[in-house]
Protein backbone atom coordinates (compact mmCIF):
# COMPACT_ATOMS: atom_id res chain seq x y z
CA UNK A 1 0.00 0.00 0.00
CA UNK A 2 0.96 3.40 -0.81
CA UNK A 3 2.45 5.92 1.48
CA UNK A 4 -0.05 9.45 1.52
CA UNK A 5 3.15 11.07 0.29
CA UNK A 6 3.33 8.84 -2.48
CA UNK A 7 -0.08 9.09 -3.35
CA UNK A 8 -0.04 13.23 -3.09
CA UNK A 9 3.27 12.56 -5.26
CA UNK A 10 1.12 10.52 -7.74
CA UNK A 11 -1.79 12.85 -7.96
CA UNK A 12 0.38 15.67 -8.46
CA UNK A 13 1.88 14.06 -11.88
CA UNK A 14 -1.52 12.64 -12.56
CA UNK A 15 -2.95 15.96 -12.70
CA UNK A 16 -0.45 17.73 -14.19
CA UNK A 17 0.12 15.60 -17.10
CA UNK A 18 -3.79 15.93 -17.04
CA UNK A 19 -3.84 19.63 -17.33
CA UNK A 20 -0.69 19.78 -19.78
CA UNK A 21 -2.90 17.09 -22.22
CA UNK A 22 -5.91 19.25 -21.63
CA UNK A 23 -3.75 22.89 -22.91
CA UNK A 24 -2.29 21.14 -25.98
CA UNK A 25 -6.29 19.77 -26.93
CA UNK A 26 -7.54 22.76 -26.97
CA UNK A 27 -4.57 24.42 -28.68
CA UNK A 28 -5.74 21.23 -31.25
CA UNK A 29 -9.28 22.44 -30.82
CA UNK A 30 -8.17 25.78 -31.93
CA UNK A 31 -6.08 24.91 -34.94
CA UNK A 32 -8.97 22.24 -36.37
CA UNK A 33 -11.29 25.45 -36.11
CA UNK A 34 -9.45 28.19 -37.61
CA UNK A 35 -7.75 25.77 -39.93
CA UNK A 36 -7.95 27.91 -43.38
CA UNK A 37 -8.03 26.33 -46.40
CA UNK A 38 -6.00 27.90 -49.47
CA UNK A 39 -8.10 27.81 -52.54
CA UNK A 40 -6.26 27.26 -55.90
CA UNK A 41 -2.72 25.97 -55.27
CA UNK A 42 -1.44 22.78 -56.95
CA UNK A 43 -2.98 19.11 -55.85
CA UNK A 44 0.34 18.03 -54.04
CA UNK A 45 0.42 20.81 -51.87
CA UNK A 46 -3.14 20.01 -50.88
CA UNK A 47 -2.40 16.44 -50.21
CA UNK A 48 0.71 17.58 -48.30
CA UNK A 49 -1.25 20.15 -46.58
CA UNK A 50 -4.06 17.67 -46.17
CA UNK A 51 -1.85 14.61 -44.64
CA UNK A 52 -0.43 17.11 -42.18
CA UNK A 53 -3.52 18.30 -40.52
CA UNK A 54 -4.88 14.51 -40.46
CA UNK A 55 -1.65 13.31 -38.76
CA UNK A 56 -2.05 16.52 -36.03
CA UNK A 57 -5.47 15.06 -35.50
CA UNK A 58 -4.63 11.93 -34.96
CA UNK A 59 -2.16 12.94 -32.63
CA UNK A 60 -4.27 14.59 -30.54
CA UNK A 61 -6.57 11.58 -30.65
CA UNK A 62 -3.73 10.03 -28.83
CA UNK A 63 -3.77 12.42 -26.38
CA UNK A 64 -7.60 12.35 -25.93
CA UNK A 65 -7.14 8.58 -25.31
CA UNK A 66 -3.64 9.35 -22.77
CA UNK A 67 -6.62 11.58 -20.40
CA UNK A 68 -8.94 8.70 -20.27
CA UNK A 69 -5.96 6.52 -19.09
CA UNK A 70 -5.13 9.18 -16.79
CA UNK A 71 -9.09 9.80 -15.53
CA UNK A 72 -9.09 5.85 -14.65
CA UNK A 73 -5.86 5.99 -12.97
CA UNK A 74 -7.04 8.78 -10.73
CA UNK A 75 -9.83 6.94 -9.76
CA UNK A 76 -7.98 4.01 -9.09
CA UNK A 77 -5.81 6.08 -6.46
CA UNK A 78 -8.86 7.21 -5.07
CA UNK A 79 -9.66 3.54 -4.57
CA UNK A 80 -6.63 2.70 -3.43
CA UNK A 81 -6.26 0.38 -5.66
CA UNK A 82 -3.79 2.26 -7.97
CA UNK A 83 -0.48 0.14 -7.44
CA UNK A 84 -2.52 -3.12 -7.87
CA UNK A 85 -1.96 -4.59 -10.88
CA UNK A 86 -4.87 -5.97 -13.06
CA UNK A 87 -3.21 -8.64 -14.74
CA UNK A 88 -2.34 -10.88 -11.79
CA UNK A 89 -3.32 -8.60 -8.21
CA UNK A 90 0.72 -8.09 -6.90
CA UNK A 91 1.83 -4.93 -5.93
CA UNK A 92 2.94 -2.16 -8.88
CA UNK A 93 6.37 -0.42 -7.26
CA UNK A 94 6.20 3.01 -6.28
CA UNK A 95 9.24 4.09 -8.91
CA UNK A 96 7.22 2.09 -11.86
CA UNK A 97 4.25 4.43 -11.17
CA UNK A 98 6.32 7.77 -10.65
CA UNK A 99 8.37 6.37 -13.96
CA UNK A 100 4.32 5.48 -16.02
CA UNK A 101 1.97 7.02 -13.84
CA UNK A 102 -0.47 5.46 -16.32
CA UNK A 103 0.30 1.72 -15.68
CA UNK A 104 -2.23 -0.81 -15.01
CA UNK A 105 0.58 -3.90 -14.82
CA UNK A 106 3.52 -4.89 -12.95
CA UNK A 107 6.51 -5.29 -14.79
CA UNK A 108 6.59 -9.14 -14.80
CA UNK A 109 3.27 -8.86 -16.62
CA UNK A 110 3.90 -6.12 -18.91
CA UNK A 111 6.82 -7.90 -20.28
CA UNK A 112 4.97 -10.72 -20.53
CA UNK A 113 2.20 -8.50 -22.61
CA UNK A 114 5.15 -7.25 -24.64
CA UNK A 115 6.52 -10.96 -25.79
CA UNK A 116 2.97 -11.97 -26.38
CA UNK A 117 2.97 -9.14 -28.87
CA UNK A 118 5.85 -9.58 -30.41
CA UNK A 119 5.15 -13.40 -30.90
CA UNK A 120 2.15 -12.17 -32.56
CA UNK A 121 3.76 -9.91 -35.04
CA UNK A 122 6.58 -12.65 -35.82
CA UNK A 123 4.11 -15.70 -36.74
CA UNK A 124 5.80 -18.84 -35.81
CA UNK A 125 7.29 -17.32 -32.74
CA UNK A 126 4.65 -19.92 -30.47
CA UNK A 127 1.72 -17.01 -30.27
CA UNK A 128 -1.79 -18.35 -30.67
CA UNK A 129 -4.86 -16.93 -32.06
CA UNK A 130 -6.38 -16.76 -28.63
CA UNK A 131 -3.38 -14.68 -27.25
CA UNK A 132 -4.21 -11.63 -29.38
CA UNK A 133 -1.23 -9.68 -28.04
CA UNK A 134 -2.89 -6.64 -27.60
CA UNK A 135 -2.65 -5.73 -23.95
CA UNK A 136 -3.79 -3.00 -21.94
CA UNK A 137 -1.02 -0.93 -24.12
CA UNK A 138 -3.28 -0.54 -26.81
CA UNK A 139 -2.85 2.18 -29.06
CA UNK A 140 -0.56 3.71 -26.29
CA UNK A 141 2.64 2.50 -24.86
CA UNK A 142 2.06 1.34 -21.10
Amino acid sequence: MLSNSEKEELRGVLDNARRRLAKVGQSALNYSMNHERNIGRDSIDESMEEELFSTEMRLHDREKYLIGKIDKQLVRLRDDAIDLCEGCGEKIAFKRLLARPVTTLCIDCKEQNEREEAAVEQPGQGATAEGGGLGEAGAVDE
